[in-house]
């Protein structure tokens, strides 16, 4: 049986490219007079996405026209009259036969002639590389709307010309511990890229390597070179360069903070977040490729909302799936999870996690999964942790009335749309504020500050970009910031490693940048809970230490202390920081009230605010004072009397 040839011109584009490309399609049927051909671009009309043309034959610049086996152009119509809609689907209607064996052709970019107007007025393709890349034509011999089987168009988007050389590297390694570092070769649009001058060649180097040497790499085809068991021979931190020797431009990697000796290693992912270029529902598997080996992140869970419209059985079903196919121990450590944002005010958003696979996801319109308490109620610690998310959103807001400490192990301080951390009279950098005067506004009842200073415990995370469930339509109304990130310091890359660091609180938050933080007192790390009984000489002097390795000079560090700040570094010209520092202010003259039964406690954390504008927040670390008339034991009454 003879089938119809479908072939596009030029087969091979690069992402991001400019011109007019064409579809021929030659047909095994005689189509006659009237006859309907429908051509879906299968574009969501992202700035991501293939550029939508537009239909008047007038306007020369990207426009989409056909062609007949005659040479006559035909006009193009959008197969929508609702001028609301993004229109990716267009029509073309014969106005003669085209017999069997005959060609028509569909073109998109420019009318003019010329390669030069064309790579200006033409049409842009999309900006991510994409192997066979599906144009669908469905033709409709009778031209009344009863399309069949599409004819299928293949194009190869790879990678632009090399813009950027990127390093994935451990950020804390311990001295004589070798490692592995992965060297990307991105285009402008971050896509790995082979497509460099022919002979271009890069230089690595890193300072204090032996007898200064250095690598010269080629750029491969693939737009990646792994290179295994560097180490470092002395503590310090380091910042790989990578020279193109070509165009002589220079590429420094994220510190990399080596250690004398360390078990710990930081983990960079993201507990919630959403891509823009893939939708976790409709393509979960491209989703989890490009967090995983294009953001180059270590742990990922998804973070879909638990409705039926937003996330059907079927698709819950593929999810749980992929997650359990990509999880990989030393690799990629990948969690099922969804949101689920309470009907009574004051519950607030939640991101729960699960620990293990082939879980249920939780319907709020479930009698048993209704409210928090519910959940919390009938599940165990060993099943999921809960993250309160989007905390100061006014509308949205939680006022943790339903905390609970063995779920909350750790909250979200930030994600795109705002950071949580305090009102902007407090001096929160990144606020939750509004384009215009329409939107969500920040509500004080969610303060992450509030909820520490009333009690509560927990760790920092932070939350990437997302547009979906109350997410939806924020875009037009919200200031939108960087995407989050957040580093998990533990031993094991399992999931099992993470879930024990984030038990202990052993993270922190950052608002994208792979910022190297360390911050501990009395030899406590961050999300500690210290006590006066075991350390008794807290409550006359707290011995504060902490470093930072950041990604550009750091503007300030605040210490915070009960929610205000209580003493800031301003160190000049310098992205790295060491510091130690002493409070010696009588600890019962600081405390706050515990909640319930619990003691009166301090609790501290640090701010890093970078001059790129870029911040860091590391988890808290508590103080308990059981009792405030407790008598100094005699060993501290001689050492305060010898000082």
């Amino acid at each position: 049986m003879r089938r119809s040839i479908c072939s596009s011109e030029p087969a091979i584009i690069f992402a991001g490219e400019t011109g007019t490309w064409k579809f021929f399609y030659t047909t095994s049927t005689t189509l006659p007079k009237g006859a309907k051909l429908r051509f879906d671009l299968l574009s969501m009309g992202r700035d991501c996405d293939w550029e939508i043309p537009q239909t008047d034959v007038k306007e020369k610049k990207n426009l989409i026209w056909g062609i007949l086996p005659n040479g006559k152009a035909i006009e193009a119509k959008a197969a929508s009259e609702d001028e609301e809609l993004i229109n990716t689907i267009f029509d073309f209607t014969l106005p003669s036969e085209v017999k069997i064996g005959e060609t028509f052709i569909i073109c998109l970019g420019s009318t003019e002639p010329d390669k030069e107007s064309q790579s200006k007025k033409g049409n842009r393709c999309q900006t991510t590389v994409q192997r066979k890349r599906a144009f669908h034509l469905y033709i409709d011999p009778k031209g009344k709307g009863d399309f069949k089987e599409p004819e299928i168009f293949l194009i190869d988007v790879k990678g632009n010309v090399l813009h950027t050389i990127r390093v994935i590297a451990p950020s804390l390694v311990a001295r004589n511990r070798r490692f592995d570092v992965l060297v990307r070769f991105e285009d402008r649009f971050a896509n790995p890229t082979g497509n460099a001058p022919e002979g271009t060649l890069v230089e690595l180097s890193y300072e204090h390597l032996r007898d200064n040497l250095t690598w010269k790499l080629f750029v491969p085809e693939t737009g990646f070179i792994n290179l295994p068991n560097l180490y470092f021979n002395e503590p310090g931190i380091y910042k790989i360069q990578l020279h193109n020797l070509h165009n002589q431009m220079r590429f420094i990697s994220p510190p990399i903070k080596c250690l004398a000796d360390t078990e710990k290693s930081i983990f960079w992912g993201l507990f919630h977040g959403e891509s823009v270029r893939f939708d976790s529902t409709d393509n979960i598997e491209l989703l989890l490729r490009y967090m995983r080996d294009d953001r180059n992140l270590q742990f990922f869970s998804t973070s879909c909302f638990e409705s039926a419209e937003e996330t059907s059985n079927e698709a819950w079903k593929l999810i749980s799936n992929q997650i359990a196919e990509f999880n990989e121990e030393g690799r990629f450590a990948a969690f099922t999870g969804f949101q689920w944002y309470g009907d009574e005010p004051g519950e607030g958003l939640r991101e729960i996690i699960y620990l293990k696979e082939n879980k249920p996801i939780l319907r709020r319109k479930d009698s048993k999964s209704n409210t928090l308490k519910k959940i919390y109620r009938s599940h165990s610690t060993k099943d999921f942790f809960s993250i309160p998310s989007f905390s100061m959103a006014k509308g949205f807001a939680t006022d943790f009335s339903d905390y609970d400490p063995e779920f909350e192990r750790v909250v979200e301080i930030y994600n795109a749309w705002g950071s949580s951390e305090c009102t902007v009279k407090e001096g929160n950098p990144r606020p939750i504020a509004v384009e215009e005067d329409e939107g969500i506004k920040e509500a004080i009842e969610g303060s992450v500050r509030a909820a520490l200073n009333g009690g509560l415990r927990f760790g920092f995370v932070a939350g990437g970009l997302d547009d979906r469930g109350i997410f939806e339509g924020l875009y037009e109304t919200q200031v939108q910031y960087s995407t989050g990130l957040t580093a998990v310091v533990g031993i094991e890359h399992t999931r099992e490693g993470i879930l024990q660091a984030l038990q202990a609180r052993s993270c922190y938050a950052t608002t994208g940048e792979r910022i190297v933080l360390g911050f501990a007192i009395a030899g406590g790390g961050m999300g500690s809970e210290l006590s006066t009984k075991l350390k008794p000489g807290l409550v006359y002097n707290r011995h504060i230490t902490g470093y930072i390795c950041g990604t550009a000079p750091i503007k300030e560090i605040a210490i915070i202390r009960n929610g205000s700040p209580f003493h800031i570094f301003t160190p000049k010209n310098q992205s790295t920081f060491d510091f130690a520092f002493d409070d010696p202010e009588m600890l019962q003259n600081c405390v706050l009230d515990g909640r319930e039964d619990k003691p009166s406690f301090a609790y501290y954390y640090i701010r890093v605010i970078q001059e790129d504008e870029h911040i860091a927040w590391s988890s808290p670390i508590w103080i308990d004072f059981p009792d405030m008339n407790q008598q100094a034991p005699a060993s501290v009454k001689k050492l305060r009397k010898a000082k």
